[in-house]
């Protein structure tokens, strides 16, 4: 059964509506905001009357005139509020402070020191999250909240579910810790769905309607927006791109399946790949040294034998689920980005890029572009700060209906 809605949510829903075209823009006018969000100029006036009564928007110069009144430009104010992102990986934190049009102001990265149990990890974090804004000289009342991305399965709650490669994190209730220790409201999702709110918050995906992210860490994701709409399932974890088979009879996964994305192509796969071979007597730059997956990417970008033979079949199963996702969604971008595609993105995009614009069923009728997120290996930390701003002020259609 559809549900019904009232005019004050749709008031709410057209304020941001006006206030996401103002900020996917580099500066717009009214009548380009009416024009594009399908709203009446009587609306969008009220609408930005009070956006600028608050604060969030700012009139900054005019466009040429064309014979009448010349347009005045909007933008979003930078400093009308922060936000402060974390990305909990398995093995290091970072952590970004961004202004409300996704800017880093500051960052910073540290290791997780062995030993420590869930709630020290989490008090570190609130810790450093407070000495941040200390820092940047950011006073509470404009700090909007903490964004969390960490590994899934995330429950409702925000209460970790048998995180793959986090021995002891089960059911640790990280949302409501961090609350308390910070102060602060938490937004949180898994590290890929981050990335891809980042994307669409302050990349190159801000008026790209559907993509998927494509996620290279310690593990393997992906992050979906669907007609101008975060996609995340039933129990929201939608999006494991790194459990799609590509290997029907290869290694056992984590996860139960065998040959998953996840299984042949995350770090450590890479790295007993390599490790295999060079017992078996291959000839590389990385005898004797360290074959981690950072001397690994970087030893392929620069033409070791060994290290590129073994990046370009992970590209090429990388390959497999692009293909997989393009066919299974039909959408128009496909981001590339997370800490592990550091020396070896160009690679990966190359051999993808070829593979989607030539066996997807429907390669004739639609192009999609495969791109390399700007964000680069503070995607996940950049998205756990848009994380806020998206879940404050982005246009949701569930919220119609709530």
């Amino acid at each position: 059964m559809q549900m019904g809605t009232n005019l004050p949510k749709v008031g709410t829903y057209n304020r941001a509506v006006v206030l996401e075209a103002i900020q996917v823009s580099d500066g717009i006018s009214r009548v380009q905001i009416a024009e594009r969000a399908g709203l009446t100029a009587q609306t969008v006036s009220v609408i930005v009357r009070k956006l600028l009564e608050e604060g969030l928007v700012i009139e900054d110069g005019s466009l040429p005139s064309q014979g009448g009144k010349p347009r005045t430009i909007l933008r979003v104010d930078p400093s009308a509020g922060y936000a402060v992102g974390i990305h909990f990986d398995p093995g290091a934190i970072s952590y970004v402070l961004a202004d409300l049009a996704g800017e880093p102001v500051a960052e910073l990265h540290a290791d997780v020191r062995p030993g420590l149990v869930p709630e020290e990890v989490i008090r570190l974090m609130a810790e450093t999250a407070r000495r941040m804004l200390r820092q940047a000289g950011v006073p509470d009342a404009k700090v909007l909240g903490i964004g969390l991305a960490c590994p899934g399965p995330l429950d409702a709650d925000g209460v970790m579910n048998y995180p793959p490669r986090l021995s002891g994190w089960d059911h640790v209730p990280i949302k409501r810790l961090l609350e308390e220790h910070t102060g602060f409201p938490v937004t949180f999702d898994n590290d890929a769905s981050a990335a891809a709110i980042g994307e669409r918050w302050a990349g190159l995906a801000r008026s790209t309607p559907s993509f998927a992210y494509l996620y290279l860490g310690t593990g393997i994701g992906g992050g979906l927006f669907l007609e101008n709409q975060i996609y995340r399932g039933r129990s929201l974890n939608a999006g494991e791109f790194g459990h799609i088979t590509v290997v029907p009879d290869g290694p056992a996964c984590y996860c139960g399946n065998r040959g998953c994305v996840e299984a042949v192509c995350c770090p450590s796969a890479i790295e007993a790949t390599v490790r295999a071979r060079l017992s078996e007597g291959a000839g590389s730059t990385l005898s004797g040294g360290p074959a981690d997956h950072t001397a690994i990417c970087a030893a392929a970008a620069a033409g070791d034998p060994l290290a590129r033979e073994v990046i370009d079949e992970v590209a090429a199963r990388l390959a497999d689920a692009a293909v997989s996702i393009v066919n299974m969604l039909d959408i128009d971008l496909l981001v590339l980005g997370g800490p592990a595609t550091r020396d070896v993105a160009g690679i990966y995009h190359d051999v993808i890029a070829e593979a989607v614009a030539t066996r997807p069923l429907a390669r004739r009728l639609h192009r999609v572009q495969v791109e390399i997120s700007p964000l680069a290996s503070d995607a996940a930390a950049i998205g756990a700060a848009s994380l806020v701003f998206h879940a404050t002020y982005a246009p949701r259609l569930g919220a119609l209906t709530s």
